[in-house]
């Protein structure tokens, strides 16, 4: 496939277009004589004549082949080059054949001669420039396609030839002959141009052709009146055939407009029809109960009484507050109740319906009722019920109580109207005490005990006496003692000496016992004259405890301070292995640096690919902003989240296109093209194409295949295989959660794979992380991005590349040894290897949160390792333990890696044993908070999903009013599904934090003494 012919397909991608010429010259249309320059004044001769429609034209004839050694010129008027790059010239011309001439010599010649010449002014003389090819620059041999004899018309041939850059004022042509007999009938110079043109609703201006053939003009675009863009830069390129190929970026019809005039305009929606968002989609007619009375409307405001929730789309209907509930039912037990209710009978039109339930005190002696106490407990809760049932206790006896049960949806914080409900009123019966808090021990001796306790907290009536229970810890309770006291304390005797005892106490009202106290273990004594009890040497037997802790501690950190000194001081001297131990008959990695030339490298292991064979479709990433490609196909809220130091710099070098390979004798394929920028130096090309040098040497189907690079044409070009999901790390975000176990295993082991192939040939990647691996479409994971830690070592902007010893490093993902002393071995890959199979089981969160890099380096020093993400099986945590082992040596092989895995996936049983998330990791406390937020420290329920990093269902728990934490507290999986949190990912994330959150809340419960 020719360029030309390239090319033209890339049109296709555009509405149809024509080609503009602009002509700077044009000999057809002179009516006075030419008056060229000729030399010698025998050679070249203007004469007048018609052409074939009888008009008069002027051209110039030359027909001295009987002599020998013909230099005949000719030269045109100056030419103003009016800021063109390049031009072409139109030669009509006729030619007799040499063998139709009788009796000539040998010097006869069919063929002549263009030339060109520059100038920034008309400064040619009949002597200046000298008449020869230097200071003139030839164009081109000219030979007709037909020649004539005496007994035939003569046969017009046209020729067009170019030729630029040009970069003077203006130019003359010279037209060389060298023995021929011929006539030049005409001379048309001109240029070419793209047309103004529409395409993805942006308007691009005309654009004249670059300075070569195969050059690409960028021509920006403006979007149509009435349209946005949706993607940036706004751009086309002008090719040299003057037709507009590759669009980038696009502009679609903004809200209230849809497009006209077949995709050219943006017109306004009807009055009754709407649209709501920016996009290619038309006007639709105005959602049940809304209406739009005007044009252009993004939105159909509600009809009176009706609303739409702020979650809602403004495609939806709106919808109005439902009815009350119906068929409310108590039942009353003591101080407890359990309230029943039926849905009300209008919904509203909405799906999303809950329950408040308000409880009232009441007073009849002064006929009003007040809100309870926050001692009332009602459960599950008592705002945003989902179901219709609540159990409610810790009520006052004999007590009149009101509740109303609210009916809500989610329009009903939109109502000026109190919401609708139905309301029960109950009188509780008298109810038994509650328990006993804590006994305490008083006094001991060798046959008693003496006892105090504080009355229970809700005696729910007049305490009549207390019941004590006690019984030998030995004996249980079957042969438990009891007596009674009237106060709160009392005195055990007839006890045996130097016994444990477990000792209870409950309350007794007119309705009954209540519960006894939680057990309690006291002893007597050795011997009567001994009084205090064995708790009044607690503080000595601490102190001792104590004393002895602190000396153990003090001597564990000498010796450690000692190895340290030992190990820096080894690891200093420490140089690595060179590759060359290499087994033999194996195939073996080599580094294109250590070529003389570099360009020998790259024709040794990249196939070179004629430009011909390669089909430019879109541009998929590009080198402003230099962190584009691995994440692209992110919305802008889900790339808030990610740190711009998490980026990698896909398109330092320049554009990064989507295409197709043909190549003879093969089928076409889908590829990559990483092109190199226009303007490089002779380093940037070397260290562009040594990626290609290095990845053309392997062969396995977990690495990213090389098909081979473009290096004899501009723009330099490496074409490798097409992945069609992208970097590993962004498709693991866009999909969390949607993946099995089995799946992600299966993910783990090719990236294993395929690092194992790369330690066999004694290659070391030192940037393998999550972003560096791509996903095709059957989810087969590939490591790419090779040799990219050579680029990045000049680049001192990227805070995820950093290293106090020069040089750039990716601190997340590098091993200790690789940090300190830049020791990069597969054992360091093997490190960044256990950061990869965290990332892929955390659905590509960010290794180590939001900590710094220092404190990351820290943190690893004093041994913290990563927790298991969430749902991780053991089996898989262990193995990302053992990748981060410290004395490299003991790291696991890559081989062995993916022996393990293969065991794993074999026994799937195996990676249903789940790792508890907040067992050790071998860090301090506070470090470990990191991990688990304490909810405590967060305003507002908002403040606490950022920080999960689940902020996009902030509106979801506010409308569904889960607006405290005590509410988010008693939240069930129902309770995510019906507020719209649909992916099981996510879900089990929120519920993990959900249960965090209740761990937290009980620790900080107060402790009654």
């Amino acid at each position: 496939m020719t360029m030309d012919y390239f090319l033209f397909l890339c049109t296709l991608l555009l509405p149809v277009v024509s080609t503009v010429e602009e002509t700077l010259m044009d000999t057809k249309w002179a009516t006075t004589e030419l008056a060229w320059t000729a030399h010698p004044e025998t050679g070249w001769e203007e004469v007048s004549g018609y052409d074939d429609a009888m008009n008069p034209i002027r051209t110039y004839q030359v027909c001295n082949v009987r002599e020998l050694n013909q230099n005949n010129w000719l030269r045109s008027d100056f030419i103003p080059r009016k800021d063109v790059l390049r031009v072409y010239v139109e030669m009509k011309f006729t030619v007799r054949d040499c063998n139709s001439i009788p009796n000539i010599p040998g010097s006869c010649k069919e063929t002549f001669n263009l030339f060109y010449y520059e100038s920034d002014s008309d400064s040619a003389t009949a002597t200046s420039p000298f008449w020869m090819e230097n200071p003139y620059v030839k164009v081109d041999t000219i030979a007709p396609d037909e020649s004539f004899s005496m007994l035939e018309t003569g046969r017009v041939n046209t020729k067009v030839r170019s030729f630029g850059p040009l970069s003077r004022a203006g130019f003359y042509l010279a037209f060389q002959d060298l023995g021929a007999c011929m006539s030049l009938i005409s001379v048309r110079v001109f240029y070419k141009k793209c047309s103004t043109t529409i395409a993805n609703f942006a308007v691009f201006p005309e654009t004249a052709t670059g300075a070569e053939a195969t050059s690409l003009v960028i021509a920006p675009g403006t979007c149509v009146p009435n349209a946005l863009e949706v993607s940036v830069p706004l751009k086309l390129y002008c090719n040299g055939d003057g037709e507009w190929m590759v669009p980038v970026g696009a502009c679609t019809c903004s809200s209230g407009f849809e497009s006209a005039m077949k995709d050219t305009q943006c017109q306004a929606c009807s009055p009754g029809t709407f649209k709501s968002k920016q996009g290619d989609s038309f006007c639709l007619p105005c959602p049940a109960n809304s209406r739009a009375s005007s044009g252009a409307s993004s939105v159909c405001s509600c009809r009176n009484g009706y609303y739409r929730s702020d979650a809602d789309s403004p495609d939806s209907p709106c919808t109005t507050v439902p009815s009350a509930p119906r068929s409310v039912i108590s039942s009353v037990n003591e101080t407890s109740l359990v309230l029943e209710w039926s849905d009300p009978r209008d919904l509203g039109g909405r799906e999303d319906i809950f329950y408040n339930v308000i409880c009232k005190k009441c007073l009849p002696e002064r006929g009003m009722c007040s809100r309870c106490d926050d001692n009332v407990d009602i459960s599950p809760r008592h705002l945003g019920l989902t179901q219709r049932r609540v159990a409610v206790r810790n009520l006052q006896a004999h007590t009149q109580y009101s509740f109303e049960i609210q009916a809500m949806n989610g329009v009903s914080n939109k109502s000026p109207y109190t919401p609708q409900f139905s309301a029960v009123n109950i009188t509780t019966n008298q109810a038994a005490p509650s328990a006993v808090p804590i006994v305490h021990l008083m006094a001991a001796t060798v046959s008693t005990m003496s006892l105090s306790w504080l009355p229970p907290e809700k005696p729910n009536g007049i305490i009549l006496d207390y019941e004590i229970k006690y019984h030998e810890k030995d004996q249980g309770e079957a042969i438990a003692h009891t007596m009674t006291a009237q106060r709160s304390n009392a005195r055990i005797e007839g006890l045996k000496a130097r016994t444990p005892y477990v000792v209870q106490v409950r309350a007794r009202t007119v309705a009954g016992y209540g519960r006894y106290s939680s057990p309690a273990d006291f002893s007597t004594n050795f011997k009567n004259d001994d009084q205090k009890s064995w708790h009044d040497q607690l503080p000595l037997i601490v102190g001792s405890a104590t004393a002895a802790f602190v000396f153990i501690i003090a001597v564990v950190v000498i010796a450690i301070v000692c190895l340290r000194k030992q190990r820096n001081g080894s690891e200093s001297e420490y140089t690595e292995k060179l590759q060359q131990y290499i087994t033999p008959g194996m195939k073996v990695y080599i580094d294109p640096f250590t070529y003389e030339d570099p360009n020998e490298a790259v024709r040794e292991f990249a196939k070179e690919i004629d430009v011909s064979c390669v089909k430019i479709e879109e541009v998929i990433g590009a080198g402003n902003p230099p962190k584009l490609l691995s994440y692209r196909g992110k919305t802008a809220s889900h790339l808030q989240a990610i740190p711009l130091e998490d980026f990698t710099p896909s398109g330092e070098f320049g554009e990064v296109c989507r295409g197709r390979l043909k190549l003879p004798g093969r089928r076409e394929i889908i590829v990559a093209i990483k092109t190199l920028k226009v303007g490089y130096t002779d380093r940037q090309r070397r260290d562009f194409l040594s990626e290609a040098s290095i990845m053309g040497q392997f062969d396995h189907p977990n690495i990213i295949r090389l098909e081979g690079v473009v290096t004899k044409s501009r723009p330099v070009m490496i074409v490798t295989e097409f992945m069609e999901n992208g970097a590993l790390d962004s498709f693991l975000r866009l999909n969390d959660g949607q993946f099995t176990v089995i799946q992600l295993v299966g993910m783990l082991r090719g990236i294993a794979a395929g690092m194992k192939y790369l330690s066999d040939m004694n290659y070391v990647h030192r940037d393998l992380a999550a972003r560096n691996i791509l996903v095709n479409s059957n989810l087969v994971c590939k490591v790419s991005d090779f040799g990219l830690s050579r680029f990045l070592e000049d680049d001192p902007s990227d805070p995820t590349y950093t290293s106090s010893l020069g040089g750039k490093i990716p601190i997340r993902w590098t091993a200790p040894e690789a940090i300190a002393y830049r020791k990069f071995t597969s054992a360091s890959d093997v490190w960044s290897y256990g950061i990869v199979m965290w990332e892929v089981m955390s659905y590509g969160e960010r290794p180590y949160w939001d900590m710094s890099n220092q404190d990351v380096i820290n943190a690893v020093e004093q041994d913290y390792r990563l927790p298991p993400p969430m749902d991780c099986p053991t089996a898989l945590h262990q193995l990302m333990l053992d990748c981060w082992v410290k004395e490299r040596n003991l790291r696991p092989k890559f081989t062995q890696i993916v022996a393990t895995l293969d065991k794993l996936i074999r026994n799937a049983a195996s990676l249903k044993v789940v790792t508890n998330s907040t067992q050790s990791t071998g860090v301090s406390q506070p470090l470990l908070d990191r991990c688990v937020p304490d909810y405590t420290t967060f305003t507002t329920v908002g403040d606490w999903l950022d920080a999960i990093k689940m902020s996009r269902y902030r509106d979801n728990f506010v409308n569904a009013g889960f607006a405290s934490f005590d509410l988010v507290a008693q939240m069930t999986a129902e309770d995510l599904l019906r507020i719209g949190v649909t992916l099981a990912g996510h879900q089990k994330k929120i519920l993990g934090s959900i249960q965090d959150m209740r761990l937290q809340m009980n620790q900080t419960l107060p402790v009654q003494v």
